[in-house]
């Protein structure tokens, strides 16, 4: 052990101790709690909620608080907290990370925690990784709560929006971090405060805490609509890059996953495009659809990135390995590999709004988590969240033996020791859990266990239908499953079998529906005689299933327990923990080892020069090394992509905060007009502005009132009101003129004009449309501005050539865009307001909403994630333009040209890379 890794966990003990204390407090007040009647105990809960309000700490009631809850847990679904499960709830309660090992069960941990900080009515959120835990956690530790008279909500994807406003308002609610980052986007899309489901962000426990804001914090969520249709660019491009050789007209950066072209690439592509500069702005589609296709054919792995199924694109997460379905990378590198497969290339899309996890979660007022892999992370939770990780101890000491790693020269010499391993341990009878970090390699490995007859499993995404099955037989007798990262979440093996499993299987043998074996595996109570009895005969059976494997069980314990062997190591320590952590739970024995070559792609990429030395004098020797001469490398590898992973990491989220706090102010902002009952003063106040921004440039222009240009001052006055023909001056009056004089006289006509328009609507109905205009202007300008945010970061970077952080450029010139549509919003909203006209029935509705669906008629329509490279795709559409609110009187002198449409000057390229900038600047 190192002097740091000592330093620190002498600190993590004393971290521990401290918490120690507090629930020695906790397991005092044990049989004086279990002496209350369950009214009594329940009681209790409306006693701390009354104490809070008084102005109590929840610190101060925290032991009772957990006493309480650890009884209700115990009467309600027969489970007691230890004391090292207290010691973690604490943590949580803290705002801290529990680094609690597998098995050692941190869904009852999350309880205490909720149940506290419920008490104080502003809501607790736990987050789940899926669907399927939400839904089970919520019903599972439901009941504890319930018990204790608290209520519970449970969000998923498909709810309705009155469904998805009940579960936010119960005093805790289970979800996915998918839907409550979803949630939040959607509820800053709607037009009444009525369609809001979520509350303030007060509290949330997140479960596998690393896995989502750190191997997930730069995904952004996105909802999206349909935007450009794709092109045939992505196919020429394609055909272009088929043509080019590695080295010669490219070269690749395997450590960062870049691309970059030659000079006799760059001539090559020139020549198949018919262009003169590859290099030049008007030519940068040509050198990004290339690029991508580059990145598509060299860098993207089919099996190992992505799979192809069904004539689509799914993309393989590095991590999990299961599929992401829904997902599509950004920046046309999916449509680059659809093109490179040859199936469809669909369409692009248009972002009404994203956010990504890491800053969805930075808003809660407190934040904690659980996992079984934390510390390796501590700097980033520490610098990125504010959260320290405390290394809860377990419950019974680990008894499994972790080897040293066995490390080859050779890829081919590896896979042969692997092989010769499982064979050696099948043949005691031992199960053996073999993880691979690709398809690729799982199915490598699997065709070489049948030449070797083995008979085996195979988990990977491909298989992920038969993943509780194959999970479920995993820790049997002789049982060989190879299985991707893919196991290494939430999935407990059980040594001997799990008679859950079976006992599911044999109620699905005898005709049982589904509904009868999911509602016999629960905590929900029923007056259906037929839901009753299933539930008895699936007692029977598990009771008969737990004694058939109690002694396979002691048979495995015997032989070792579970063994498992990894096949590369990963690039971060944390996933090579949570495979480690799949042997040896709750006290079990289990064995643990990693195979090495000096040609995976962690050590052939960050091994260092040691590495290739050792390389070089091994040569295709199939012996194994020793491995101490190579751990520390190994460590050292491993050390330097996680760090450097990091610093991506941050780099990128210094330009994620200037979107963010660009977000926040707009979010905040529409906040105020949802709630606001009556903004009137707000559009006065806009239009004030604008009519004084409008006459300065008049009145600066001469000195002498009598040479202002008074028609151009009307004309202008016009395109605001639609209808103007005020300000009519005598030559003797011009000569007294001043410019407040001015400004007063416009502003007077302005009001008056305002006044009528009032009296043709009705005031009530003013007020609504107002507030309907707001919302839309900011919605469409906010659409549009993400857009231009990013087109700003894809070229920021040239900026480092003339000696510029891109950076600092990236924030200084998205401030002065964000400063810019502010304006043309007042802008815009003023003159819709003043050009409105509102008619009854059903036509009124289409005037008001711009002809469209209503925002919570869109919004119920599945979003979709995309991968962390941004971008993504969603069945939908993006409101429309308003066209019906402008009125007949108001006459644009040129048709407004969008940033996406073909550039007027006739080159044929796009406006917003041809003359969409120069036009700005004039």
């Amino acid at each position: 052990m190192g002097l740091m890794e000592k330093i620190l966990g002498d600190m993590n003990t004393k971290e521990v101790k401290k918490i120690e204390k507090i629930a020695d407090k906790v397991m005092a007040l044990e049989e004086a709690t279990a002496l209350l009647s369950d009214d009594e105990l329940r009681g209790r809960t409306e006693e701390f909620k009354k104490r809070v309000q008084e102005g109590e700490s929840l610190d101060d009631i925290l032991p009772e608080a957990f006493a309480v809850c650890r009884e209700g847990a115990w009467r309600s679904v027969g489970m007691k907290h230890f004391r090292v499960q207290v010691i973690g709830a604490i943590a949580l309660h803290q705002g801290r990370i529990a680094e609690m090992k597998t098995g050692e069960g941190k869904t009852l941990v999350a309880t205490l925690a909720a149940y506290l900080n419920a008490l104080e009515g502003k809501g607790v959120h736990v987050v789940t990784v899926n669907d399927y835990l939400a839904r089970r956690d919520a019903e599972w530790m439901g009941k504890i709560y319930t018990f204790l008279g608290l209520t519970v909500g449970c969000v998923v994807h498909g709810l309705k929006d009155h469904e998805k406003k009940a579960a936010y308002a119960a005093d805790i609610t289970y979800g996915t971090n998918n839907e409550f980052g979803f949630d939040y986007l959607r509820d800053n899309m709607v037009t009444y405060k009525e369609q809001l489901t979520q509350r303030d962000l007060n509290f949330a426990i997140v479960d596998e805490v690393d896995s989502i804001l750190v191997d997930e914090a730069r995904t952004p969520l996105i909802i999206s609509g349909r935007g450009d249709e794709s092109t045939d660019m992505y196919q020429k491009a394609d055909s272009c890059v088929r043509r080019l050789k590695l080295e010669e007209d490219f070269t690749i950066e395997e450590k960062d996953k870049k691309v970059t072209l030659t000079e006799d690439g760059i001539a090559k592509c020139e020549k198949f495009f018919g262009i003169e500069n590859i290099g030049d702005p008007e030519n940068m589609e040509y050198n990004h659809h290339v690029i991508q296709a580059l990145k598509a054919r060299n860098i993207m792995k089919r099996d190992v990135d992505y799979i192809v199924k069904d004539g689509e694109i799914i993309i393989v997460d590095e991590f999990t390995g299961r599929f992401m379905f829904g997902r599509r990378y950004s920046n046309g590198l999916h449509q680059a590999i659809e093109a490179k497969e040859g199936v469809l290339v669909r369409s692009e899309s248009k972002t009404l709004a994203t956010i990504t996890l890491q800053n969805y979660f930075r808003m809660y007022n407190k934040l904690a988590g659980m996992t079984g892999t934390a510390k390796t992370e501590e700097e980033e939770f520490r610098e990125i969240y504010n959260m320290d990780v405390v290394v809860i101890p377990t419950n019974k000491p680990i008894a499994r033996e972790d080897l040293d790693d066995s490390i080859y020269a050779s890829l081919n010499a590896k896979f042969k020791a692997i092989i010769e391993r499982i064979a050696e341990v099948h043949a005691t009878g031992q199960p053996v859990l073999v993880g691979t970090i690709s398809i690729e390699n799982s199915e490598l490995l699997s065709s070489m266990l049948k030449k070797r007859g083995v008979k085996h499993n195979v988990l990977n995404a491909k298989q992920h239908e038969r993943e509780a099955q194959i999970i479920a037989e995993a820790g049997r007798l002789g049982a060989v499953t190879i299985a991707t990262n893919m196991a290494g979440r939430g999935t407990d093996i059980i040594l001997g079998g799990n008679p859950e499993f079976e006992a599911k299987r044999e109620m699905e043998k005898l005709e049982y529906s589904q509904e009868q074996i999911s509602f016999a595996t629960s905590f929900v109570s029923s007056s259906d005689p037929l839901m009753n009895d299933a539930r008895a005969v699936f007692k029977d059976l598990l009771e008969k299933y737990s004694r058939e494997r109690r002694e396979e069980q002691e048979k495995v314990r015997a032989l070792g327990g579970l063994c498992i062997i990894g096949t590369e190591r990963h690039e971060s320590r944390r996933i090579d923990n949570q495979l480690r952590g799949r042997a040896g739970r709750q006290g079990d024995p289990g064995q643990t080892q990693f195979f090495i070559s000096l040609e995976d792609d962690l050590m052939r990429l960050f091994g260092g020069e040691r590495i290739q030395g050792l390389m070089n004098k091994m040569g295709m020797s199939e012996d194994a090394i020793a491995a101490g001469m190579l751990s520390r490398s190994i460590e050292n590898a491993q050390k330097k992509v996680e760090s450097r992973n990091f610093e991506i990491r941050k780099y990128v989220l210094q330009y994620d905060n200037v979107m963010n706090k660009q977000r926040e102010v707009i979010y905040d902002q529409r906040r105020k007009v949802l709630f606001g009952e009556d903004i009137r003063d707000y559009i006065m106040e806009m239009m004030e502005d604008i009519v004084k921004t409008t006459i300065q440039p008049i009145t600066i222009a001469s000195k002498y009132p009598e040479e202002w240009d008074f028609d151009m001052l009307g004309e202008n006055l016009k395109q605001i009101t639609g209808t103007f023909s005020g300000l009519s001056y005598t030559e003797d009056e011009k000569l007294s003129l001043t410019e407040d004089k001015l400004t007063e006289d416009a502003l007077t006509v302005f009001h008056q004009m305002y006044e009528a328009k009032e009296e043709e609507i009705g005031k009530d109905r003013m007020r609504e449309v107002e507030r309907m205009i707001l919302l839309r202007v900011v919605d469409n300008h906010w659409m549009d501005h993400i857009d231009a945010m990013d087109d700003l970061k894809q070229g920021i970077g040239l900026r480092a050539l003339g000696q510029i952080n891109p950076a600092n450029a990236y924030a200084s010139e998205g401030f002065d865009m964000f400063e810019a549509m502010v304006a043309e919003i007042r802008e815009e909203a003023v003159r819709y307001c003043y050009n409105v006209t509102v008619k009854t029935g059903v036509e009124r509705r289409q005037v008001i909403t711009g002809g469209q669906e209503r925002k919570d008629d869109f919004v119920d329509r599945p979003a979709q994630r995309t991968q962390a490279q941004g971008g993504g795709d969603m069945p939908g559409q993006a409101p429309k333009p308003q066209d019906t609110r402008k009125p007949e009187t108001f006459r644009r002198e040129a048709p407004k040209v969008g940033r996406n449409d073909p550039c007027p000057c006739g080159s044929g390229k796009k406006y917003k890379n041809c003359c969409m900038n120069k036009d700005m600047e004039q």
